[in-house]
């Protein structure tokens, strides 16, 4: 079951997406897309903030760490959390990741996922900065 409502947010359009399988046992998966004209249909958190990935770890390795991981927040999940690896109406596998910190992070086709810690509900500010790249729907 997928669900869309739409809110307008400074020119980004939010479609609620609930993902019922896509963390069994955690209950929906709280991700959402927004839809920007610049960019187009990114996925979210919850919050709207958009999701990253980073050329560095297109060797589906962590190297976001220490500092880098207070600039770049990891998505993760609770320890013992099954990713269902497609979701209906987006694009992409799911999986994880166990960092050096033995959290265990989600990942979108391979590569570990991550917020911005400027970005809010209504801007997205580093796609495309230092290899970092918004997760399109």
């Amino acid at each position: 079951m997928i669900r869309f409502s739409l809110v307008i947010a400074a020119g980004l359009a939010a479609a609620a997406v609930v993902l019922p399988s896509a963390l069994a046992g955690m209950g929906p998966l709280p991700l959402t897309t927004v839809h920007s004209a610049k960019l187009g249909t990114v996925v979210t958190t919850h919050e709207h903030l958009a999701l990253y990935t980073w050329n560095r770890e297109k060797d589906h390795k962590i190297h976001c760490t220490g500092a880098c991981a207070k600039i770049w927040p990891p998505i993760t999940v609770e320890k013992g959390t099954t990713v269902a690896a497609h979701v209906q109406g987006l694009m992409g596998t799911f999986g994880t990741i166990k960092r050096p910190d033995g959290t265990t992070q989600l990942t979108w086709d391979g590569r570990p996922v991550y917020t911005f810690h400027l970005d809010t509900r209504t801007k997205i500010l580093c796609n495309g900065v230092q290899g970092w790249f918004v997760v399109k729907a």
